[in-house]
């Protein structure tokens, strides 16, 4: 159940903080750190508003500082968590990356997901998007394509060790699920307060490979939102390089 809403939803729309030894409300992002556990729905407003509510201090019923900036701070800290899936996601050699590349797995029909550079120029997105179309329409497998646009082209060279990364795709098979996990939620995080993305999100689970089911633990404050607002795989921001 969630602290701020109190509606109950599933644990992979919700995240768990806990109390670091400063006192300090932290996310527990991968829900491993020890301790009493409190949860808030998956989105930027929702996590504000837990602050701004002194929800912490009175779900874990002692004082707790919770830092103004703990949606911001959140935010940072999923996109350093995808940064080090995509790296592994390359590692594993599931990545493609530069145009001709990516365009040829499309064409092979052998990528599972597209990303774009947020900060990458409209014409190459465009055309790689209008591929990637054109394969859920006639090709054999009819789902659309997740196309994901949360990293910026700094972001996509740290995670794959190169530089100028406009274009990539991760290609069919096991590796790149925790990489497609946490870009739903991530996306979901920033999104699900848009009210233009109302169908998106239950679009995106259905795109994206099923994640292990999870289960926390019986110390934790189970708290659940009615996070009403969708996510999207196509958070592109298409400005010119």
């Amino acid at each position: 159940m969630c602290a701020v809403t109190r509606v109950v939803r599933p644990i992979d729309e919700l995240i768990r903080f806990v109390v670091a030894p400063t006192g300090e409300a932290i996310p527990d992002l991968k829900r491993k750190l020890p301790g009493r556990g409190l949860w808030v729905t998956a989105n930027r407003k929702t996590v504000a508003e837990a602050v701004k509510r002194n929800v912490f201090s009175k779900g874990f019923k002692k004082p707790v500082k919770a830092s103004p900036t703990l949606a911001d701070d959140t935010d940072k800290l999923m996109i350093r968590g995808l940064i080090e899936a995509l790296a592994m996601t390359a590692k594993a050699g599931a990545i493609v990356s530069g145009f001709t590349k990516v365009e040829d797995a499309l064409k092979r029909q052998n990528a599972q997901a597209l990303l774009h550079a947020s900060d990458g120029a409209v014409d190459g997105i465009r055309k790689l998007d209008g591929i990637a179309r054109q394969n859920a329409e006639f090709g054999e497998n009819s789902r659309p394509l997740p196309i994901i646009t949360v990293l910026s082209c700094d972001e996509l060279d740290l995670a794959l060790g190169r530089s100028n990364v406009i274009h990539a795709a991760v290609l069919t098979g096991p590796a790149g699920k925790t990489f497609l996990s946490r870009s739903q939620t991530l996306v979901q995080y920033r999104m699900a307060d848009d009210d233009g993305n109302a169908n998106a999100k239950a679009k995106l689970k259905h795109d994206l490979p099923a994640t292990a089911s999870l289960t926390e633990t019986s110390d934790d404050i189970t708290s659940d939102d009615n996070a009403t607002d969708e996510e999207t795989v196509r958070t592109r921001t298409t400005q010119q390089d």
